[in-house]
């Protein structure tokens, strides 16, 4: 059994609240006549507060093209990661000499090297560290990372694992794009970066340990979330299945993995969900028959950040972390993204 000893956190230091961005997405779309009330009506509904992005505002206009978004992307991706692991380090009492696995996962730009090769230097780690760059998993990333890491430490039990998890959705909106899902996407999204300290069980360290996890695929819902690549960079696919998904099939793949292990979900305290929105949220509570409480630390984190793919479960495992749930309780961390499919993993404090 693997343990989670720490989480840190990391941001770009540009945050706007969400009355600033809409105002400069009104003027930007102004001059296509687009409906400007509808796109304010799609900003408020989202229910994000405000959110940090990867550049100055006044920066975006300069990207002239997908090699110029990842190449910013590139860039700030290395500081923001490197910024979060040193934090979890720190956190669980560790050097980047201790680490022997790291993880990396993201949806919103490629590198080849990828990001975890270039934090090598960055961050001192040691030449003998392995590397498991994972790309495409989108809003499940953060759960389903944390579980391969899990399942690494299974086989290697005396290591250390790192899971970072870098986002910049901004330098992904296509700016000509008038489709309802990229609306959304421009009101929803925004940018970080997360890192998990995991111990094998010979390490012995702090922290809820995780039990199990478990992966579940949907035929035949490809086309439910993702990106089409285009000419342009990634043009976001988000169908208004994604709350039906969870409605119909959540509540189902919760209680069959609970019972493998003898447990129902009342035996559940602690929920850690990532936050895909508001309708999301409340799907999920509806699926999971939640208090209305449950999911608290999610809509928080929706209404100050905003929804930033992988990285934002993560940051409700830290802020889950730091409450310190009772010791004995049982808590599941879920997450829903492109295939479409769901991540789980039981854990216990």
């Amino acid at each position: 059994m693997a343990s989670i000893a720490a989480v840190g956190r990391a941001f770009p230091p540009n945050y706007y609240d969400q009355d600033t961005l809409l105002a400069a997405f009104r003027t930007h779309w102004a001059t296509r006549h687009f409906n400007l009330d509808r796109l304010e009506a799609l900003h408020r509904n989202v229910l994000v507060g405000g959110r940090h992005l990867a550049l100055p505002m006044e920066d975006y206009a300069k990207l002239t093209g997908f090699g110029a978004a990842n190449g910013a992307w590139i860039e700030v991706a290395q500081e923001v990661g490197e910024a979060a692991v040193r934090a979890a380090l720190a956190e669980a009492g560790l050097t980047p000499a201790d680490v022997d696995a790291l993880f990396f996962v993201t949806v919103t730009g490629v590198a080849t090297p990828s990001i975890d090769a270039r934090l090598i230097n960055r961050l001192g780690l040691p030449a003998r560290v392995k590397r498991v760059p994972i790309f495409g998993l989108g809003c499940v990333g953060g759960a389903a990372g944390l579980a391969r890491a899990a399942d690494y430490l299974k086989a290697f039990p005396d290591h250390v694992a790192v899971l970072l998890s870098v986002e910049l959705c901004s330098l992904t909106l296509q700016r000509d794009d008038l489709s309802v899902p990229n609306l959304i996407a421009s009101g929803l999204f925004g940018d970080g970066g997360a890192a998990v300290v995991l111990g094998g069980r010979r390490r012995d360290l702090p922290g809820p340990r995780v039990l199990a996890t478990r992966s579940i695929f949907y035929p035949d819902t490809e086309g439910v979330m993702g990106w089409e690549v285009t000419d342009g960079g990634f043009k976001i696919v988000l169908s208004a299945e994604v709350p039906d998904m969870a409605r119909r099939f959540l509540r189902h793949d919760v209680d069959a993995f609970l019972a493998d292990h003898g447990l129902t979900r009342d035996r559940i305290s602690t929920w850690v969900a990532h936050p895909g929105g508001p309708k999301v949220l409340l799907a999920m509570t509806e699926a999971l028959e939640l208090q209305e409480d449950a999911l608290e630390p999610a809509w928080r984190s929706l209404r100050e950040v905003g929804n930033m793919s992988s990285t934002s479960v993560l940051l409700i495992l830290q802020d889950t972390l730091r409450r310190r749930p009772a010791a004995g309780g049982y808590g599941v961390i879920v997450a829903m993204g492109p295939g479409f499919c769901s991540e789980l993993v039981l854990v216990r404090w």
